[in-house]
C-alpha cells in the first residue's frame, strides 16, 4: 500500500523515519520499491514539481499498513482513540519508529504505554482483547513484555474472581464505594440467570476462548501458579474446548459450535484436546456446576475416543469422571463404541473402568476417615441406581456377553442398593434377549439378584416370570412368603390392640367430658370414638384376610412345586423334599414355612390376651 504523506509531520514524532528521509535526501537517486512493500511517498510542497522521495517500509512491520496508518495519523496530529484491540500493534509500531518521549514530547510510546497501565491492564475483559491483539505482533510484543504483562493481568484479575458466581470478577475496574458494593459494571451482582451464570461472566470465558493454543497454555499455566480456582479454570478449559472442539456437547442448539471454516484440522484438535484434559483440576467439581461438568467431560472423552487421543489422556480423563460419577446421568453413560475391536453397541469396558476408579475413590476416603461408619453413602446410593439403569439398557444388546453383563452387576457392593428391582428388571430384560442361553448360565446371571432385597411387588412378577430358571423362583417364592408372613404377624398383632386401646381411649375421653360437660354429652362421645375404632378394626380385619388368602394361594403352589421336586429327586439320599431342596438350591427351609398358622404367632397373641385380662 502506498502512502502519500508530508515529510515534516512523520520527521516530527519519529527517529527512524527522520532518518530515512534524510538519507533519501542526500542520495535522491536511491529511491526503491519492492514486491508487497508498504510505500510512503513524501511530497516536499507545492514549489518543487518532482521532489519526492520513496521509503520503503519492511513487510515485518508491526500491524502493517493498518497500524501504519493510525501512526501517520497520530504524527499530523489527528485525534486517534486508543483501544485494547488497538493499543498493543500501535505499542510496537511505535518501538520500531523510536516514537520515544526524548525525541517529540508526549509521543506514541508514552501515550501507548499510559493507556495500557492505566485502562487496559486493572480490566479483565480488556486485558485479554489486547492479548488477542498481539497474536499478530508475537515477536515485537514478546519483547516489550506485553505479553507478559497481559497474562499476569488476566490470571490476577481470574483469581480475584468469585467462584459463586461463576468467574464473575467483583473487583472489576478501581474501587467501589459503599453505596455500589453490590454492584459491578452498575449491575447488582446478587441478580443470577436462572442456569446459575451470569451474561458477564460467560462474556469474559468466550472472549478467552478466542485465544490461540499457545497463548491459552501460557494464561493457565499463569492461573495454576496463582491458584486461581479450580472452576474458574474449569471454566475456562469448558468454554475453550466447545469453541474449538465439534461435537463437544451431543445437543442444544442454544451452545454456538465453531463455523466450518474455522474448525481447526484433526491434529490440531486432538493437540486442544490433550491440553484442555492435562489442565483438568483433580479436584471434583462443587455442586454449583458440577452436573455441567459432568457431562463436559464426557463429552470430552468421547472426542478423545473419535480423534484416537492417548492411552494416558483418557486414562487421566476417566479417572477425573470417576471422581464425580455420582453427577453423573444415563444419558453420559451411553457411551457409543468406536473401536472395531467392541461388538456392543456401548463402550461397557470403558463404564467398568469408570466404575473402578468411582469404587476406588471412595475406598481411599474411607481409608482417610478415622471411624468407619456403617450407613450407606448417598453418592454410592446414586452410582449404584445409576448402573442398574444402565444395565437395563444395555441388557438388550445381543452383542453382551453374559460375563460382561455378569461382572458389572456385581462389581457394586451390597449397600449400594436399597431394594434390588432395578436390578431385577435389567436381568429380566437381559434373559429376554437372550433366550438362547444355556440354563447354566441363566442360573448365573440370576445369581446376582438378592432375593431378600426385592420388593413385594417384584416378588410377585418374579414368581410368576417364566424366563428365571426354576431355583430363583424357588427362592423368590420362599422370601416372598417369609415377607407375608411377618406382615400378618405384625397385622393380627396391631388388630388385637387396636379395639382394647379404643375403648380405653373412649372410656377415659367419657371420664373427661362427663366431668365437663354433663353425662350425656359423655355418652354420645364415647359412642361416636367407639364407632370410629369399630371401623378401623374392620379395615384390619379386611386387610388381614386378602393377605390370608394370599398366602393359602402360596402354599397351594408351594404344594405343587413340592411334589415337582419330588419327582426329580426320586433317586436322591434319604431326608425328604427339605433335603432335596437344601441339596439341589442352597436353601435352607423352615419346616412351617407353608404355614400361616405358626405357632409363635398364637402363642404371642394368647399371651397378649392374658396380660390384659389381668
Amino acid at each position: 500500500m502506498s502512502f502519500h504523506l508530508h515529510k515534516f509531520p512523520l520527521m516530527s514524532k519519529s527517529r527512524k523515519l527522520h532518518q530515512l528521509i534524510t538519507e533519501q535526501e542526500n542520495k535522491p537517486t536511491m529511491a526503491w520499491k519492492q514486491e508487497k512493500e508498504t510505500e510512503i511517498e513524501e511530497e516536499e510542497g507545492e514549489e518543487e514539481e518532482e521532489a519526492t522521495c520513496h521509503i520503503s517500509i519492511p513487510e515485518d512491520f508491526p500491524g502493517g499498513s493498518e497500524t501504519f496508518e493510525m501512526v501517520a495519523k497520530f504524527c499530523y496530529g489527528v485525534k486517534m482513540e486508543l483501544s485494547s484491540s488497538n493499543v498493543a500493534p500501535l505499542r510496537c509500531a511505535g518501538e520500531y519508529l523510536e516514537m520515544t518521549e526524548e525525541f517529540a514530547e508526549d509521543n506514541l510510546i508514552s501515550k501507548t504505554e499510559r493507556f495500557l497501565s492505566q485502562s487496559v491492564f486493572k480490566s479483565l475483559k480488556d486485558s485479554i482483547r489486547a492479548l488477542k491483539s498481539c497474536e499478530n505482533v508475537v515477536s515485537s510484543a514478546e519483547s516489550l513484555g506485553i505479553i507478559r504483562r497481559c497474562i499476569d493481568s488476566i490470571a490476577l484479575r481470574a483469581s480475584s474472581a468469585d467462584p459463586a458466581l461463576f468467574g464473575w470478577p467483583v473487583t472489576e475496574g478501581g474501587g467501589s464505594s459503599a453505596s455500589n458494593q453490590n454492584l459491578w459494571n452498575g449491575i447488582e451482582t446478587n441478580l443470577r440467570r436462572k442456569n446459575g451464570r451470569t451474561s458477564e461472566s460467560q462474556s469474559w470465558f468466550e472472549d478467552l476462548s478466542q485465544l490461540n493454543l499457545p497463548f491459552f497454555k501460557r494464561l493457565i499455566a499463569e492461573m495454576k501458579s496463582r491458584d486461581v480456582s479450580g472452576e474458574i479454570i474449569e471454566s475456562c478449559l469448558m468454554f475453550y474446548a466447545k469453541k474449538h472442539i465439534p461435537g463437544i456437547w451431543r445437543s442444544g442448539s442454544s451452545r454456538k459450535q465453531s463455523s466450518p471454516s474455522t474448525i481447526p484440522s484433526e491434529s490440531e484438535q486432538r493437540e486442544l484436546l490433550e491440553t484442555v484434559i492435562a489442565n483438568l483440576p483433580l479436584q471434583k467439581s462443587s455442586s454449583a456446576t458440577s452436573t455441567t461438568s459432568t457431562r463436559f467431560l464426557f463429552g470430552l472423552l468421547r472426542a478423545a475416543n473419535i480423534l484416537n487421543a492417548s492411552e494416558s489422556c483418557r486414562s487421566a480423563l476417566e479417572m477425573k469422571i470417576g471422581s464425580q460419577l455420582d453427577q453423573a446421568t444415563l444419558d453420559d453413560l451411553l457411551i457409543p463404541s468406536y473401536s472395531y475391536l467392541n461388538e456392543t453397541l456401548y463402550d461397557v469396558n470403558c463404564v467398568e473402568r469408570i466404575l473402578g476408579y468411582f469404587l476406588d475413590g471412595l475406598q481411599s476416603e474411607e481409608n482417610r476417615e478415622t471411624t468407619t461408619s456403617t450407613s450407606r453413602s448417598p453418592p454410592l446410593m446414586l452410582v449404584g441406581k445409576l448402573i442398574d439403569g444402565y444395565l437395563s439398557e444395555i441388557a438388550s444388546d445381543a452383542n453382551l456377553k453374559p460375563e460382561k453383563f455378569y461382572n458389572l452387576a456385581i462389581s457394586l457392593p451390597n449397600q449400594a442398593r436399597l431394594f434390588d428391582d432395578g436390578l431385577y428388571r435389567a436381568v429380566d430384560i437381559y434373559l429376554k434377549a437372550h433366550s438362547w442361553i444355556p440354563e447354566a448360565e441363566r442360573e448365573k446371571i440370576c445369581g446376582v439378584l438378592d432375593c431378600q432385597k426385592l420388593t413385594l411387588e417384584a416378588c410377585t412378577h418374579a414368581a410368576q416370570n417364566e424366563r428365571l430358571p426354576l431355583r430363583a423362583v424357588v427362592q423368590v417364592l420362599f422370601f416372598e412368603q417369609l415377607q407375608l408372613r411377618h406382615a400378618i404377624a405384625g397385622t393380627l398383632l396391631s388388630a388385637e390392640g387396636a379395639p382394647q386401646e379404643a375403648g380405653r381411649a373412649s372410656g377415659i375421653r367419657q371420664e373427661e367430658e362427663t366431668e365437663g360437660e354433663g353425662e350425656g354429652e359423655g355418652e354420645g362421645s364415647g359412642s361416636a370414638t367407639w364407632r370410629v375404632a369399630v371401623r378401623e378394626n374392620q379395615v384390619l380385619r379386611l386387610d388381614m384376610d386378602s393377605m390370608r388368602t394370599r398366602v393359602h394361594q402360596l402354599e397351594r403352589e408351594c404344594s405343587t412345586m413340592k411334589k415337582v421336586i419330588e419327582n426329580i429327586d426320586k433317586k436322591g439320599p434319604a431326608g425328604g423334599w427339605k433335603g432335596s431342596l437344601t441339596r439341589k438350591f442352597g436353601c435352607k427351609f423352615k419346616t412351617q414355612v407353608c404355614d400361616s398358622h405358626e405357632q409363635t404367632v398364637v402363642d404371642a397373641r394368647k399371651a397378649r390376651q392374658h396380660h390384659h385380662r389381668q
